[in-house]
Formats: structure tokens, C-alpha cells, sequence
């Protein structure tokens, strides 16, 4: 339990899940939770929004932001979505950069590389810290850590550095106790059965846009989009029918999508209705087009109007 040694007062705070592309940030959010509240695949920067989930037991409620990943910046989704990670920073109590242990123990040239601009923008500053060196399932001699673990502790120095597993759940009982004494003193944001600030339909969305990164390959998954366009609830049947549009930026990606004889589409939306009705708690009729839209990436009204851009940009 989070709250087992914590202080009497009941504490509550934003924390800040921060780092490198496909650290696994996404992976521990569901894990502390105990339940799905955004998406996970095996690729890099699936993450495009801030999904917001929250975590409450007894008196003490950490109220998580997951960001996208840190990496080179390309294009006007790009910045959109680091902005996103120092909106983020600035409004934590907070801050718990999670990084992968097994890239950095095989090659920890990277490490500097990587985490410079993170390590250089929170040198001053004085919010606790929790540092999740996570995957470490991927190796068994653990020792091979070591020279991680002091890096990390040069790097930030007054940070608590944590090993974890997100995946097998490894460490996650501890780190929410030190999370529990790290939040401020205050009263709990929102009612304890809430678990995201996410609407239905973003969730919906991510999980179509989760099944187009698992079954498609290379740059393809980075150019969707997903609009859920129509939402109705058929008391008569007890299903809820969505309409969801997949836009893509190029003609060939399209075909892509479909795939031969329709075989892809099919595949995704079987297993996408499958999520949406647990995530609803009833049956669901899905239906999904594919539409070509060429640059979306760069055009800021459709970026917006997909929830993808801050209306003051």
C-alpha cells in the first residue's frame, strides 16, 4: 500500500514521469496504478500527450503526469510534444526520471548523451527526486549496474535512485512508499475512484492508435492520427457504436493500414474493440476509415482540433 509507513497527514502532489524515448515510463504509470490508463508498445515515442493518472490510497494521492519521450525534436508535433514534458516539470512536486537500466549497462556511452539535457535543466533545483532505473529484469548479474548507479548518483547527487522492473512489478511496493514521503502535505485533487484525467474518447483513441504501432512497421505509426468522429449509445442493443477515422500522410500508408484484402484494418479494430469493451464495461461496435490528410503534422488547426495542440499555439 502506498500509504503503509507514511505520515499521518494526507498528502497529495503532481509527479512528473520523465526521460528518454522507450524507458518504460508508460509501463510503470500502469503498473503503480494497477490499471491501463495509456498505451504501451514496443516502439519509441508512442506517447504524444500528457496523460494524467492518479493514484490514491488512504490518505495520500500522487497524481501522475506521463510525458513523451526526450529526443531530438522534429517538426510541429514534435515541439508540441516536448513542450508538453516542461509543462509538465513546471507544475510537479515531483520529478522521476525513469530510465532504461539495460540500454545504459550495454552501452553506457549513451548515458551522457541522453539525460545531458535533462540532468543540466534540473541541476539547481530543489523538488525531491526519485530516479527509476528501470528493466532491470533484462539482466541477471546485477552487479553490472554499478557503474550506472554511481553515474546517476554524480549526476544528481540529492536524487533517491531507485531499480525497478515496471514489467514483473519489481520494487513498485518501496517505490510508493518513497513517493508517499516525498508528496506534500494536502488534501486529496480528485474523488479517490478516479484513476485519469483523460476523457473517454482520448482513451478510445490511444487504444486504436496502440494496435496501429503494434501491427504496423517503421515510420508508418508515427504519421497516424485517430479522430473518434461519431459516438452513440444504442440503448436497444446495449452496445456503443464508434466511428473513428485513422488519417495517415501519405497514399501508400493508407494501403498499409488496410493491408491485403483488408486483413490489417480488420486485425487492428478486432483487437482495439476488444480493449473498449473492457475499458467501457459493455459491447462495442467499431467501425474505422482510413483518409490520406498530407503534412497533418504541420498543420496547426488539425493539430489542434485533435486535441494535439494547446489552443493558445
Amino acid at each position: 500500500m502506498i500509504s503503509e509507513n507514511a505520515p499521518a497527514k494526507a498528502r497529495c502532489g503532481w509527479v512528473a514521469l520523465m526521460g528518454p524515448p522507450n524507458a518504460g515510463k508508460s509501463t510503470l504509470l500502469n503498473a503503480l496504478l494497477g490499471q491501463k490508463v495509456t498505451i504501451v508498445t514496443p516502439k519509441p515515442q508512442t506517447t504524444r500527450n500528457q496523460v494524467v493518472g492518479i493514484l490514491t490510497e488512504e490518505n495520500v494521492q500522487a497524481v501522475f503526469m506521463d510525458t513523451p519521450g526526450l529526443s531530438q525534436v522534429r517538426g510541429r508535433l514534435s515541439k508540441t510534444m516536448i513542450q508538453a514534458v516542461w509543462e509538465s516539470l513546471r507544475q510537479a512536486d515531483v520529478i522521476m526520471p525513469v530510465i532504461d537500466a539495460n540500454l545504459y549497462v550495454r552501452h553506457p556511452e549513451a548515458l551522457e548523451r541522453d539525460l545531458a539535457p535533462v540532468a543540466q535543466a534540473l541541476a539547481a533545483d530543489e523538488r525531491p527526486m526519485i530516479v527509476v532505473v528501470n528493466k532491470i529484469d533484462l539482466f541477471a548479474d546485477k552487479s553490472l549496474m554499478l557503474p550506472l548507479l554511481t553515474k546517476l548518483n554524480e549526476m544528481w547527487p540529492k536524487a533517491e535512485i531507485f531499480p525497478a522492473s515496471a514489467l514483473m512489478k519489481d520494487g513498485l511496493p518501496e517505490l510508493r512508499r518513497l513517493l508517499a514521503a516525498a508528496l506534500p502535505e494536502g488534501e486529496a485533487l480528485f474523488p479517490e475512484d478516479q484513476i485519469s484525467t483523460a476523457p473517454v474518447r482520448f482513451m478510445v483513441s490511444e487504444i486504436i492508435r496502440e494496435k496501429l504501432f503494434l501491427h504496423l512497421r517503421q515510420e508508418v505509426p508515427y504519421s497516424v492520427a485517430v479522430d473518434v468522429e461519431n459516438w452513440e449509445e444504442d440503448e436497444e442493443s446495449g452496445r456503443t457504436i464508434i466511428n473513428a477515422v485513422i488519417y495517415v500522410a501519405r497514399q501508400m500508408h493508407k494501403a498499409m493500414v488496410i493491408g491485403h484484402a483488408g486483413a490489417t484494418i480488420k486485425q487492428i479494430g478486432t483487437e482495439a474493440r476488444r480493449d473498449i469493451q473492457t475499458l467501457l464495461e459493455r459491447k462495442v461496435h467499431l467501425e474505422l476509415w482510413v483518409k490520406v490528410r498530407e503534412h497533418w503534422t504541420e498543420d496547426t488547426a488539425f493539430l489542434r482540433d485533435l486535441g494535439l495542440l494547446p489552443e493558445s499555439l
